[in-house]
């Protein structure tokens, strides 16, 4: 990320001071008895209103876990979690769906653009499977944000990569969810194409408001947003705001066993690791 982009962060409005997402003390257990697996351990954190939020962590940390628990598409095995005041964890499956229907949006890795429609009939299929037309201005806006107006009639075979995924960001955006979940949203793109996408997702949060929060493993994706949270044997280990690719390069936990031992060494058995500790990781 540039100076001038941090200094436009900076000197943009603050985030909406209001937790839009909560969890509380969330676990995840895979199996049972000798066999079980326990993917995340007691994980809290809240995602405010307008923010962008990036999930790091090494491979197996729980970062996806953790966006999927959050976003209700997997069950947590203990604690809760809170969509706009909303526990999700007490839902039905039937109020459950709606609810990831009506107010939460996604971009995975792998597009998700159903083949047989056009670009534009994937653009507005979540608007008619829950029965409501999209206002048109805001589907123009969208469109020409994403730059796909000369591409609307186009089916995902005749797309790049690049542009079914920014099919899918504003198959997203097209119902102003209350969060839009980003789960690796540039693994399968090539470095420009990914960087077009970061740039369409930034672009939600500070001309529109919207509320992003994205797994990823590459440093420069996450200096995209406003606070990056760290996951290493599924705990919340170091949080950073406003970060830039060098900030992240040096806290991202790639050497997972330092992380181990320094989970395993904290004071007090807090899962955040303090300054002293991040400076003999790096040293």
């Amino acid at each position: 990320m540039t100076r001038a982009q941090q200094r436009a962060r900076t000197a943009r409005p603050p985030a909406d001071d209001r937790p839009v997402a909560v969890a509380s003390g969330v676990t995840k257990v895979y199996g049972t008895g000798d066999g079980a697996v326990a993917a995340l351990r007691g994980v809290s954190a809240e995602v405010r209103r307008g923010q962008f939020t990036a999930i790091m962590g090494p491979s197996g940390s729980g970062k996806s876990t953790f966006l999927h628990c959050l976003a209700g598409l997997d069950a947590v095995s203990g604690g809760s979690v809170l969509i706009g005041g909303v526990d999700i964890t007490a839902l039905s499956r039937t109020r459950l769906t709606r609810l990831r229907r009506d107010r939460l949006g996604f971009v995975f890795q792998s597009f998700n653009l159903l083949p047989m429609l056009t670009a534009e009939e994937n653009i507005r299929l979540t608007g008619r499977l829950a029965g409501r037309r999209a206002d048109r201005q805001w589907f123009d806006t969208v469109v020409d944000a994403l730059g796909l107006r000369e591409r609307l009639g186009h089916r995902p075979s005749e797309l790049s990569g690049g542009q079914q995924q920014r099919v899918a960001v504003a198959r997203a955006l097209l119902t102003r969810p209350e969060v839009l979940f980003a789960d690796e949203p540039t693994g399968n793109l090539d470095s420009r194409a990914g960087a077009e996408v970061l740039g369409f997702l930034r672009q939600a949060v500070d001309g529109y408001g919207q509320t992003v929060v994205m797994v990823t493993h590459d440093p420069a994706a996450a200096a995209h947003a406003d606070r990056v949270l760290f996951l290493a044997d599924g705990r919340i280990v170091d949080e950073l705001a406003s970060p830039g690719i060098d900030e992240v390069h040096a806290r991202h936990p790639q050497r997972s066993e330092e992380w181990r031992a320094a989970l395993a060494g904290g004071s007090g058995g807090s899962p955040l690791l303090t300054e002293r500790s991040m400076r003999r990781m790096e040293g």
